[in-house]
């Protein structure tokens, strides 16, 4: 290891490579475990359509329920594609940039990934209850998966700061 290639900031003494590895195996087993969940739940919404109520939906739920599985497909797509970027850059000596990629690519399919599941709670709370009740569970479902997903992680990385 060459000490010019350490970063001193957080205590650990790796080269720039090693923390790149770290960091994209860290990023693999987070979306392993998103991957999951998410591959779920556009599964399931793609087998709506065959279910015998789904005749009973209006045109709202029918324009709700298509934009759904837009996003889920598009979800999957963001939180599996790393892999796919990983596979195209193999041994190309490109690790730094494929974390960040990598990242921006997570990112961005959590962000799709809490619309559809909120939206997903706001179609069957649509149906099983009221339009009210539908819009009500969808912006409270916002709202946690907001405060759980990004406003706490700030204010704990804020407390370790003081």
């Amino acid at each position: 290891m060459h000490e010019d290639d350490a970063v001193p900031d957080d205590g650990r003494r790796e080269t720039h490579n090693e923390r790149a590895d770290r960091n994209w195996d860290e990023l693999m087993q987070e979306l392993r475990v998103t991957q999951t969940g998410t591959q779920i739940l556009t599964g399931f919404l793609l087998t709506i359509p065959f279910q015998q109520r789904f005749a009973d939906l209006d045109a709202y739920q029918e324009d709700l329920y298509l934009v759904l599985v837009a996003m889920a497909v598009l979800a999957t797509t963001l939180i599996t594609a790393p892999a796919s970027l990983h596979r195209v850059l193999f041994r190309q000596r490109l690790k730094p940039e494929l974390v960040s990629a990598g990242n921006r690519l997570a990112r961005a399919g959590l962000v799709v990934l809490a619309l559809v599941m909120a939206g997903s709670a706001m179609l069957v709370f649509d149906v099983v209850l009221t339009r009210a009740a539908g819009l009500t569970v969808g912006i409270v479902s916002i709202a946690v998966i907001t405060a759980v997903w990004w406003v706490f992680p700030k204010l704990l990385a804020r407390g370790t700061q003081e």
